[in-house]
């Protein structure tokens, strides 16, 4: 492990004297890239000096421990610094995600439940919109078709970060884990009688991908207008100005109508286009490699799901990493970290486990 930190710290000093130079600036793309590497090192270096720090400093305790018994107890306090660093270390070291840093694409759709399933997906737009808002991340409604009753059957939000976040802290970093089906134990709205019903909405989150990452070749599409229109069926816009593309190689459709003009939907109906391409490129490289990276559930059947809301106990399950808290309200206003890291956490032991 120690011999792979020292070539980092030389790729860290490289990395250091290149960004200094003026005229490496002139390209930004290389200069983004190297300040992202530069970036993701810079917790490495930090840790692995400080253990080297700590090593010494534990020796020279020992040595006076030797005169003054009083030491004994500072030996014993270091030697626990440097097992907490190490640690730290090695989490440092495990391989990350290349997307890790990326801005996403999530989609909420409704599933089994009919009109309940869709109030849930907007429960769960908004929990998403309220944890952006907390962290300071940007969003922006891409597509939504709406329910009857103000849910959603489908929804579509581009999430950003703010400037350049640290390592484990991008968009694509946390969000990821939140790909597949979510299920909910409540008494809908629309029951009489009080019964708690069971019912499910679908979460899918895409790394969002540049142009310059996806080519999209205009041969490849199929374009289809049609009129927007808005919960019921009811028509909100008298001209075509909904398009569908469909991606002919993949088959992968994507619709957009929220936007007035034509031209507007098909933009963001590109740009969501763009990132399922990217997603399905890199999930066929994974698999390729033998990756075991897990896949996100892709249908909205309650027997498949990754986390259970549950309204009567206020409790919230994630069962792919047997987290459990009785604080829903809490989650779905927002407060979704301690979940998130709770998966963050089992990918990172199930990663060093791996390695050793």
């Amino acid at each position: 492990m120690f011999e792979a930190v020292e070539e980092l710290i030389g790729e860290h000093a490289d990395l250091e004297k290149r960004l200094a130079d003026p005229a490496v600036h002139a390209d930004q793309r290389e200069a983004m890239r190297l300040n992202k590497r530069y970036a993701e090192l810079t917790p490495i270096v930090g840790t692995y000096r400080s253990w080297k720090q700590t090593g010494e400093d534990i020796e020279t305790a020992r040595e006076l421990a030797h005169d003054d018994p009083d030491f004994a107890d500072e030996v014993k306090e270091l030697e626990g610094q440097r097992e907490e660093l190490t640690e730290r270390l090695r989490l440092l070291l495990v391989p990350r995600d290349p997307s890790d840093d990326k801005d996403v694409i999530l989609e909420v759709k409704a599933g089994e439940g009919g009109e309940e399933s869709a109030l849930f997906a907007g429960d769960l737009l908004r929990m998403y919109l309220r944890y952006a808002e907390r962290v300071g991340w940007k969003t922006e409604i891409l597509d939504a078709n709406e329910s009857d009753l103000g849910g959603y059957k489908d929804v579509q939000v581009a999430v950003k970060a703010k400037g350049n976040p640290e390592p484990g802290q991008g968009v694509w970093a946390r969000l990821k884990y939140e790909g597949g089906v979510h299920r909910v134990q409540r008494v809908p709205a629309t029951e009489s009688q009080g019964r708690i019903h069971t019912s499910a909405a679908g979460v899918l989150v895409t790394p969002e991908a540049e142009e310059v990452e996806v080519e999209i070749v205009q041969n490849d599409l199929r374009i289809d207008v049609y009129r927007s229109s808005g919960p019921g069926g009811q028509s909100v816009n008298t001209t075509d100005s909904a398009v569908r593309i469909t991606h002919l190689p993949t088959g992968i459709v994507v619709s957009c109508q929220n936007e007035k003009s034509q031209l507007q939907n098909k933009e963001q109906a590109l740009r969501i286009l763009r990132s399922r391409l990217l997603a399905a490129a890199q999930e066929e490289a994974e698999r390729e490699a033998s990756d075991a990276r897990r896949s996100q559930v892709r249908t909205v059947d309650r027997s498949e799901r990754i986390r259970t809301y549950n309204f009567p106990e206020n409790r919230i399950s994630d069962h792919r990493v047997g987290f459990k808290a009785y604080n829903l309200d809490q989650v779905l206003d927002g407060e979704l970290d301690p979940v998130i890291q709770a998966c963050v956490d089992a990918d990172a032991a199930a990663k060093l486990a791996a390695a050793q």
